[in-house]
């Protein structure tokens, strides 16, 4: 599995507008502090605004803001508007491989692997929000190993 770019800096425009005190930003500002090109901080602004993540005001004191509370922003939701899920139902049949439809459609034992691990991935997305983020990273390691029953996390 792979995070995409799209999925890494849309999410990490949306913890630059939860970190914000004034709640807004613009697309240069954001540019500058992640280090991103202003055509595709505005690219990224416009898939989460179609999401109802984000809204923008125009004008001098214009810019960008979340359309919610960081605690109710999950992280599912925004790579879902981002990117999609690690499985979707539809997989097999975008990829049948040269037939019609794929020889294992009636039975297949890495569709049920694949499958529970989108939810369990899904799931985790769930209970993390974008609040959880507004951290330090040692901060953030100690809440997901105590959220997530994990060690694995520096």
């Amino acid at each position: 599995m792979r995070v995409t770019a799209q999925e890494e800096y849309g999410l990490r425009c949306l913890v630059q507008l939860a970190r914000e005190p004034s709640g807004f930003c613009t697309i240069q500002d954001i540019a500058l502090r992640e280090t991103l090109t202003t055509a595709y901080v505005a690219k990224l602004l416009r898939v989460l605004r179609k999401a109802g993540l984000v809204k923008s005001t125009r004008g001098q004191r214009g810019g960008y803001q979340l359309s919610r509370a960081p605690d109710e922003i999950d992280l599912d939701t925004v790579l879902t508007a981002l990117g999609g899920h690690l499985y979707e139902d539809d997989f097999c049949e975008r990829h049948p491989g040269d037939g019609r439809a794929c020889r294992h459609e009636a039975d297949c034992s890495i569709r049920s692997v694949w499958r529970s691990l989108d939810f369990l991935i899904r799931e985790a997305l769930k209970k993390t929000r974008l609040s959880d983020l507004v951290c330090t990273e040692r901060a953030s390691g100690t809440w997901a190993r105590t959220n997530f029953k994990t060690t694995a996390v520096n």
